[in-house]
C-alpha cells in the first residue's frame, strides 16, 4: 500500500471561463509551503427520543469546501494569486512587464485547483474557487510567505489527474532581506515587524441545491488592516494617530530592475497605542491600522508586480 508524503504533493491552478467548470487546459503548477484546502461534511447527531439510550444513526450535514494555501512571495507565480485576489491587472512595458493590480473590483475571477497525491493516487479537483483574502508579515529575517484564503464551490475526487500537462513558471523568491517599508514615500525607520491583511469578505450563496454545492461567493465590502511594531524612538506616528490623519504605507521587495513587488495601502489610519515598558531593554509600540479609499488614487490599495511574464 502506497503512503504519500508532503514532499510529493502537487498543486495546479487555472482560471475558469464559467464559474464552477474546470477548464481542460491552461493549468499552472504553483509552489506552496502548506495548504488546508479541502472539503468536509460533518455529522449531525440524532436528537430523537424514545428509541432507547443508544442513539440512532447520524445524518450528513452540508458540504463545506475552503481552506488556506501558504505560498512563497516570488517574482512570477505571485501574479496568479494577485489576479485571484484583486482581478486581472493592467500590464504595461516591454522588458520588464509591469502588472498593476488594484482593489475595488466587483467581479473577481474563479479558479479550478487540483491537488495531487500521486502515490495513493488521489487528485481532488476544487472548482469555483475564489480568493477571500491575502495576508503576509514583513520582518527582518526568515522566509517571506503569504497566506491566501480560498472558498470553493465544491470538490470532485479522482484517481487520475484532470489537469493535463501543467505549465511551470520560473521561480525566484523575494526575501525579507530584500524588503523595505516607506511612509508617504519616505523610508520608515524603527520598524520591528509589520502585518498586512487584505480580505474580500466573500459571502457564500448557500442556496438549496440537489448537489449540495453553493451557488457562488459574492464580493462584499473589502477590508485592509494590519499592524506596525515599532521601536519607540519618536512620536511621529503617535501624533498622526491622535490627529486622525491618514498616510500611505508601501511594502517593497526587489531583486533588481526586472523583478520587484510593491504593495501600497494609499490611506491608512492608526490607532492610538498604549506604551508599556516590560523591562530594561528597548520599548516596542504596536500600532494597529485600517486602510480606506484614498482621494488620489481613488482606491484603497495597489499591488505592482514587475517581471518578464507577458500577461496574467
Amino acid at each position: 500500500m502506497a503512503r504519500d508524503v508532503g514532499a510529493r504533493h502537487q498543486m495546479v491552478v487555472a482560471f475558469e471561463t464559467v464559474y464552477g467548470t474546470a477548464p481542460t487546459s491552461g493549468f499552472f503548477a504553483v509552489p506552496l509551503a502548506s495548504t488546508t484546502l479541502g472539503a468536509e461534511q460533518p455529522l449531525l447527531a440524532s436528537e430523537l427520543l424514545g428509541q432507547g439510550r443508544d442513539p440512532l444513526r447520524p445524518t450528513l450535514d452540508a458540504v463545506t469546501a475552503d481552506g488556506d494555501v501558504v505560498i512563497p512571495i516570488d517574482v512570477e507565480n505571485l501574479g496568479i494569486w494577485l489576479k485571484a485576489v484583486f482581478g486581472g491587472p493592467t500590464t504595461t512595458g516591454t522588458t520588464p512587464k509591469v502588472h498593476t493590480f488594484t482593489s475595488g473590483s466587483f467581479a473577481l475571477p474563479s479558479l479550478s485547483i487540483e491537488r495531487g497525491f500521486p502515490a495513493v493516487p488521489s487528485f481532488p479537483m476544487y472548482t469555483g474557487v475564489k480568493a477571500d483574502g491575502l495576508s503576509f508579515t514583513a520582518q527582518r529575517s526568515g522566509l517571506l510567505t503569504a497566506t491566501v484564503s480560498l472558498i470553493a464551490q465544491g470538490e470532485t475526487l479522482s484517481a487520475t489527474t484532470n489537469a493535463g500537462t501543467p505549465t511551470t513558471r520560473g521561480f525566484a523568491r523575494f526575501g525579507n532581506f530584500n524588503g523595505a517599508i516607506s511612509r508617504n514615500g519616505l523610508a520608515l525607520g524603527n520598524v520591528m515587524s509589520a502585518e498586512v491583511n487584505y480580505s474580500n469578505n466573500l459571502d457564500r450563496v448557500e442556496t438549496i441545491r440537489a448537489d449540495g454545492l453553493i451557488d457562488g461567493a459574492d464580493e462584499t465590502m473589502a477590508t485592509l488592516t494590519g499592524s506596525l511594531t515599532m521601536r519607540f524612538a519618536d512620536t511621529t506616528l503617535i501624533t498622526q494617530a491622535i490627529a486622525g490623519d491618514p498616510c500611505s504605507l508601501a511594502f517593497t521587495y526587489s531583486l533588481g530592475a526586472n523583478a520587484s513587488f510593491v504593495f501600497t495601502a494609499h490611506a491608512i489610519y492608526l490607532n492610538r497605542p498604549r506604551i508599556g515598558v516590560q523591562g530594561p531593554g528597548g520599548i516596542d509600540v504596536q500600532f494597529d491600522w485600517q486602510a480606506a479609499k484614498s482621494a488620489s488614487p481613488a482606491r484603497m490599495c495597489t499591488a505592482v508586480l514587475t517581471n518578464t511574464v507577458a500577461s496574467y
